[in-house]
Formats: structure tokens, sequence, C-alpha cells
């Protein structure tokens, strides 16, 4: 695995990544590019949530699937476009909501590592993709290191909010042990996308609802501004 990991996930993955799995994963990934495939996001981006959202500062998960496969969308961060990137439909969605439910409008932009800084964990579940090949990556070997983060986050004592948007975060959790026991939160409801999102995606008010637990467990608020 040619990325680096950051210092508070080393104890979570170190042994993840020494695995036959990972070492498997890591000369796929390698042999693709050296085949001329494109994959995405770049080498270097692939643990940003990682490494903008420390393991001990963790207050919120949200899920993804995996990353956008348009060229100069993923960035590490699920959901998350860099700025001058147009907005994909998904998170114009997410916008949507967070206007009517904390009355924020929405940025110009997509970049959500303002996010990613205070605590909020924008972990996709599988971290590469191929160039316009959406889920070509799946099943690969991310799951592990993946669910280990997920797990690292469920085991601390400290309360967390995990917000589960679709079938494929819901199905993700529920196979981590513990997850909905202790002090966490799990929000749940249909994904944003345009396909979904009018399913209760709309209404189902998350980002107040994850502040109002965090407040409540002396954890903070988020600012859920972009």
């Amino acid at each position: 695995m040619s990325e680096s990991v950051p210092a508070s996930w080393k104890p979570v993955l170190d042994p993840v990544l020494a695995s036959a799995q990972a070492r498997q994963l890591g000369g796929w990934l390698r042999a693709e590019e050296d085949a001329g495939k494109t994959v995405y996001p770049p080498r270097g981006s692939r643990l940003k949530a990682l490494e903008l959202t420390p393991l001990d500062e963790v207050k919120v998960v949200i899920l993804g699937q995996d990353p956008y496969h348009g060229p100069g969308q993923a960035m590490g961060l699920s959901f998350s476009v860099p700025e001058g990137v147009k907005v994909p439909p998904s998170l114009r969605n997410i916008y949507k909501e967070l206007e009517a439910d904390l009355g924020i409008e929405a940025p110009a932009h997509g970049d959500l590592s303002h996010w990613a800084r205070q605590g909020v964990l924008l972990l996709n579940n599988t971290l590469t993709v191929e160039a316009g090949q959406a889920g070509s990556h799946a099943g690969r070997g991310w799951d592990a290191v993946t669910d280990a983060c997920v797990a690292a986050v469920a085991a601390r004592e400290e309360a967390s909010v995990f917000i589960l948007w679709g079938s494929h975060a819901q199905a993700k959790a529920k196979r981590i042990a513990g997850l909905r026991h202790g002090p966490h939160h799990v929000i749940e409801s249909p994904h944003p996308s345009p396909l979904s999102a009018h399913r209760g995606f709309f209404g189902s008010k998350p980002f107040s609802r994850a502040n109002a637990f965090l407040a409540s467990n002396g954890r903070g608020a988020i600012d859920w501004s972009v």
C-alpha cells in the first residue's frame, strides 16, 4: 500500500495493512495503474479522510460507497469534490437538506474539508475507483480497511454520531459489532441521490439531530456551514 497512514490511525490500520489481503490489494492497484488505467482519487489522497479527521477527534461518521469516478472529482472525502468542480447531484441534495434543516445556504463549491477538520469522518467504503466505472473496485479488499476504521470509532467511549444514508451504508454499519450499543447515536435515512432523496432523505434533519446529540453529550456542535 503506497499511502501513508496518519499517526492516530496507525494502531488501527497497521495490522490490517500487514495482512495478505491488503498486500494483494496494493499489488492489484499498482498493476491496474501500470496497465494504463486511471484510478481515482490519485495516490496521496486515498486516505485523506483519515488525515483530516484523527481518530481521537471523530464526532460524526458519514459513510459513502465509493469515490466519484469523473475527472477531478474524487478527493478522498465521501460526497466531497474540490473547489472549482461542479457540485454532484447527491451533494446538491445534501445542501438542500442542510438549508431546510439549519437555514445554511448552499455554497457554490463542494469541498467538505471544513466538516472533516471539525471531526466529521467522511469515509467511503471503497477508497478507489477506476475512471468512468462506478463500483469497479468494490470487493477488492478496501472493506477490511474501512471496517476497521468504523469499528475503531464504535469502540471509543466518546459519544459519536453515525449518519447512514442509504442501504449500503446501513448494511456496513450493521456488520460492526457493538455499533448500536454504548454511547453512540445512529441516524438512518434513504440516500441523497436524486433516485431516492424524496423517499425520506429530505426532511430527515440529520444535521440538527447530530448536533443535538453531540451537545447533550458534551462534545460540542458541528458548524455545518461549508
